[in-house]
């Protein structure tokens, strides 16, 4: 599969309330450092974000809390994309915060709007397109009310205009549904995930809700990327179609319903391409029952 030519419209498009978006965006985490913790090129990364847009990616995830000591995310966007395409939608999540030693705490429903604003100023907007929140130990998190209902009144306020939950539960998203309408679930999901996972994600789209898979390349290997070895399956596949891993691994995962968004994340302009080419491959639905089972 040659990917030059491909543009993230090959994979189709969706809407998050009422901004339509192509199904291949792109994750920023990746912009600010190296897999060994050193920073980022900054005029290589953000020659990826321009490329990404010349690609037709017009749907970015990003926070305020992707930042390394030298780099921000929100801030590389603002230099690279700025002024934005009208049809550019950023997507972004509050909820965990880091301070300047890169200590990791949880807002507050309080404390919200000071992460919304921050946001804001990073990336020079006067409003966020889609806030999603981030939720976190969704296993052992109760309700979400407080956290949702503060992010629904900056939605009421005109600071926010989508909103969406990540990391969470069916039960979340009811009860986040009775407060405010929901765009999107954010998720760890992938090839290999649990049953209930499944689930979660056919609910979203029977629901027109967005479903938008993180660690979809990476797998277990989480923040730490995808690990150098994968299962045969999955390798065997991969050859047969004349493509990567990544690339098999982002195909399935699109093919799982015309709901589910993908957002790889590379400072990498050549995987920036393949990332995008895999919204191109089609899996047969053999391939795909072989995927799912793993």
């Amino acid at each position: 599969m040659t990917s030059e030519t491909i543009t993230a419209a090959a994979a189709g498009t969706w809407r998050l309330g009422d901004l339509a978006v192509n199904r291949v965006g792109f994750g920023a985490m990746r912009l600010t450092h190296l897999a060994d913790g050193s920073p980022s090129d900054r005029e290589r990364v953000t020659g990826v974000l321009r490329r990404a847009i010349e690609l037709g990616v017009n749907h970015v995830d990003t926070a305020s809390f992707y930042f390394s000591p030298l780099r921000s995310a929100n801030e590389l966007i603002n230099r690279a994309l700025a002024p934005y395409a009208d049809d550019l939608v950023i997507t972004t999540k509050v909820g965990p915060g880091r301070d300047a030693a890169g200590q990791w705490w949880w807002a507050e429903p309080g404390q919200l709007r000071a992460q919304v604003e921050e946001n804001l100023r990073q990336l020079g907007r006067d409003h966020l397109d889609v806030v999603n929140l981030r939720i976190p130990r969704r296993e052992t998190t109760g309700s979400i009310a407080e956290h949702f209902g503060a992010l629904a009144e900056l939605r009421t306020a005109g600071l926010i205009r989508h909103l969406g939950i990540s990391n969470a539960r069916p039960d979340h998203l009811a009860e986040a549904r009775a407060i405010a309408p929901v765009v999107c679930v954010q998720n760890p999901y992938g090839i290999g995930s649990p049953a209930e996972d499944h689930a979660f994600l056919d609910a979203c789209g029977e629901q027109g809700i967005a479903f938008v898979p993180f660690f979809a390349i990476a797998g277990a290997g989480k923040e730490a990327g995808a690990s150098a070895e994968d299962s045969p399956e999955v390798l065997a596949l991969a050859e047969a179609h004349g493509v990567s891993a990544a690339q098999l691994r982002l195909a399935w995962t699109l093919s799982r319903g015309p709901h589910v968004l993908a957002i790889p994340g590379t400072g990498n302009p050549d995987h920036l391409v393949e990332n995008v080419a895999a919204g191109a491959l089609r899996l047969t639905a053999d391939e795909v029952a072989l995927l799912d089972a793993l």
